[in-house]
């Protein structure tokens, strides 16, 4: 599990915001590699990797996605300030204080913070009691800037993307905290099964590609760029922990609906019934504000059962945290349903 856990450290640590995933993209393609599994980088700039079967009758396709939340510059003020335009679905709250790193066009790269507008308790009345929408949020950047020109004389630009500090942490416990672990720590749950087949002599049932895809987060991941005969496609992602919801962050959940609709009952309950017979730690569950590869997949019209599952995650798009115990259970579930258990 130690390397495991160190490839999703180095993957947190790998900048790929929505759009921009492609050193991601490049750090998963060569671990895959090194494990003797073919890989190529669609036209859009996703992953497809392919793992010979017993059976090619019929195609898998199992995915999961490195793309994370980010923003780009939408204003560079008269004082200096920046303010931001969301890529991905989250509040501005949950960045508040945020470490970011501005990447210019020409490959520079200035440190700053996303701060409230108005933050000084000392200086302004309404610290407390105002919303933090994407007007009065703003990134200090750590250079000596008074004005627009200044910060545009260090070559910052509108559209500039604007990443966010990850901060990954792993205690002695077993839980990992940082963004962005949806879904990197889904990519780790494909890398660990493939370790487990690799590390068995196992081959899959059925010819199964695994696709990692680049736009997971902006909503049109894997409308495109998979085997077009894929006759399941199964979304390896995030479970959402929190108040009435089942998914823990030491077990694997299996998504039976989300905000799209139900997933395929009948591959869902082969899944359900795979970690039923072993022993897997997991939570049968409902995500509605969800949204996934599977769906996005089904959605473009591919003619296939589709499912999700995956490690349950704590405070999803703000800080997050999962645990070991919940990637080891993904990855259970994901090799028992690759080699047909």
């Amino acid at each position: 599990m130690e390397k495991v856990t160190n490839f999703l450290v180095d993957l947190l640590k790998t900048k790929s915001p929505s759009g921009h995933a492609e050193r991601a993209i490049e750090y998963v393609k060569n671990a895959f590699e090194k494990l003797d599994v073919k890989c190529d980088v669609t036209v859009k700039g996703a992953l497809i990797c392919f793992i010979k079967g017993k059976n090619g009758s019929i195609k898998r396709t199992v995915s999961a996605h490195v793309d994370t939340l980010a923003a780009m510059i939408k204003e560079i003020k008269g004082d200096g300030s920046i303010t931001l335009s969301r890529i991905g679905g989250y509040t501005m709250n949950s960045v508040e204080g945020e470490y970011c790193t501005v990447e210019t066009f020409d490959g520079k790269f200035y440190t700053g913070t996303i701060l409230y507008n108005e933050t000084s308790v000392h200086v302004y009345d309404k610290v407390g009691t105002t919303d933090r929408t994407d007007k009065n949020m703003v990134v200090r950047l750590d250079e000596i800037v008074k004005n627009d020109k200044d910060v545009k004389n260090l070559g910052i630009s509108v559209g500039n993307y604007v990443h966010f500090d990850p901060r990954v942490f792993v205690n002695e416990s077993g839980f990992v905290k940082s963004r962005h672990l949806d879904d990197k720590a889904g990519v780790a749950v494909l890398y660990l099964a493939l370790l487990k087949l690799k590390d068995n002599g196992m081959i899959p049932e059925y010819d199964t590609y695994y696709f990692i895809s680049n736009n997971e987060e902006v909503g049109h991941g894997a409308r495109a760029g998979y085997p077009g005969d894929t006759a399941e496609f199964l979304a390896v992602d995030m479970g959402a922990v929190g108040k009435g919801q089942a998914s823990k962050e030491d077990n694997v959940a299996i998504c039976i609906k989300d905000s799209s609709g139900p997933y395929n009952y009948d591959l869902t309950m082969r899944l359900k019934d795979i970690a039923v017979k072993n022993k897997i730690n997991y939570a049968m569950d409902i995500f509605p504000h969800y949204g996934s590869d599977a769906s996005a997949a089904i959605s473009a019209g591919l003619n296939a059962k589709h499912a999700l599952i995956g490690p349950g995650i704590d405070a999803s798009h703000a800080m997050e945290r999962t645990h070991v115990k919940g990637i080891k259970e993904s990855a259970k579930l994901l090799y028992h349903y690759i080699v047909g258990d």
